[in-house]
């Protein structure tokens, strides 16, 4: 496993959390509430699975830019992670939308944000895959 790729799956994982945090924790809060018997009561206590699942996405999402990285700068990563985030936005958002009783409004949000995380993680990774920084980092 290549150090950019390390590097890479690490800088897209923390934005993952940090977008998470700003959309799940924030933004959406107040929706979450007004939707509290749709949700698992003891949803709190798999949070852990939700880790594993943007650590596993993360380095998967990082391994298939890296096999078509074209050097092209930071506009290689939007579009990288607008094509990755429609794709996976699309089937999240209006999957549950179609299987849990939640407002349209809230599927629609779950698309946008999360399209836009997508895009943040691919300019991230564009970045990292560019910079002098993971061409001289230490071998893992």
């Amino acid at each position: 496993m290549s150090k950019k790729v390390l590097l890479g799956a690490l800088a897209v994982f923390v934005v993952f959390m940090v977008m998470d945090f700003i959309v799940h924790g924030k933004l959406l809060e107040s929706a979450y509430q007004e939707t509290q018997s749709m949700w698992r009561p003891d949803m709190m206590s798999k949070m852990w699975i939700f880790w594993v699942v943007r650590l596993v996405t993360a380095y998967f999402f990082v391994l298939i830019f890296s096999k078509g990285y074209e050097n092209k700068g930071l506009m290689e990563g939007v579009r990288y992670g607008l094509y990755a985030g429609v794709m996976l936005s699309v089937g999240y958002a209006y999957g549950s939308y179609a299987s849990f009783p939640m407002p349209y409004s809230m599927a629609l949000q779950w698309f946008l944000y999360g399209v836009a995380t997508y895009v943040i993680a691919g300019v991230a990774l564009a970045w990292v895959f560019s910079s002098k920084m993971a061409a001289s980092a230490p071998a893992a």
